[in-house]
């Protein structure tokens, strides 16, 4: 099945993000939009967008005209087996203990790492982006640090990895929870894997409306590897599913918005105590006051 692709670029965050909302109103549909800031301080942000039959490119050539982007570039891509390219492609992460690898690396397994199976056409959570990596030495550090949590919840869970490394260090079942049922799926195939069946709940659930995650609050440890939005909405309620004294790790969060999401979890009882930046990303890791 042919592929094709489109890209354009445009000064702003706002008008990047209405850009990629209207592109994704094109007839035909794109199957995938994405929008992403450029490095390098310019200011200057991506829109791209994927395609499973050719563009409208008439309408590609009006949207940039209106938003005053530059013309979008429409590629066809080769006819290529994208799964096996990536799994060539993408290396075994390593994040402190953890060591995340594809089945085809599977003798590449240092000793004594943690390893956690991740096959990378699966679902978001490879450990390659960075908020997947910090979010992993960020559970590094506690697991140095000596902590010892009694029960822990991902939330948002793609593949579970971050679920699964912390079953692999401590004597927990942490309950994996998605919005997604594909994710959901996935994750619990990634269990399986693992070796882990038993060890890790996997849930669909939205935010943490599940009578599963009610019964298991309040956690000990929570990550919340999501988006700006949902971490801002969600906050009341996961401020009240961790536990006086819990920690939180949170990512999924951009440089310059790190500021309004200290200040909201400080609002709901949080204190940060670590702060790592990959790239553009960042992962804080937070601790609810015991007086809360």
């Amino acid at each position: 099945m042919p592929t094709f692709t489109a890209y354009s670029t445009i000064a702003g965050r706002d008008p990047a993000e209405a850009l990629g909302e209207a592109m994704e109103r094109l007839t035909p549909e794109p199957h995938g939009v994405g929008v992403s800031e450029i490095e390098g301080g310019s200011g200057q942000w991506q829109i791209g967008g994927y395609f499973t039959e050719a563009p409208d490119e008439a309408g590609l050539a009006l949207l940039s005209a209106s938003f005053g982007a530059k013309l979008f570039v429409v590629c066809e891509l080769p006819d290529t087996d994208w799964v096996a390219k990536v799994q060539r492609d993408l290396p075994p992460v390593e994040a402190g203990r953890f060591f995340v690898f594809g089945s085809h690396d599977a003798d590449r397994v240092p000793e004594g790492k943690v390893a956690l199976l991740i096959e990378a056409a699966m679902a978001f959570g490879t450990g390659h982006h960075g908020t997947t990596l910090g979010c992993l030495r960020a559970l590094d550090r506690l697991v140095e640090a000596g902590e010892r949590p009694g029960s822990v919840l991902d939330l948002g869970c793609g593949t579970a990895v971050l679920a699964m490394a912390a079953a692999r260090v401590w004597p927990v079942t942490p309950l994996a929870s998605d919005i997604d049922a594909v994710a959901v799926e996935v994750a619990a195939a990634n269990v399986l894997a693992n070796g882990l069946e038993g060890r890790v709940n996997c849930v669909e659930a939205v935010g943490l409306e599940h009578p599963g995650l009610r019964a298991a609050a309040p956690f000990d440890l929570v990550f919340a590897n999501i988006l700006k939005g949902p971490l801002i909405e969600l906050a009341p309620s996961i401020a009240a599913a961790t536990a006086p004294g819990g920690y939180l790790i949170l990512s999924g969060i951009l440089h310059d918005q790190a500021k309004e999401i200290r200040q909201v979890y400080s609002d709901s009882g949080f204190n940060t105590l670590d702060e790592e930046r990959i790239v553009d990303w960042m992962t804080l890791t937070l601790r609810r006051n015991r007086g809360e």
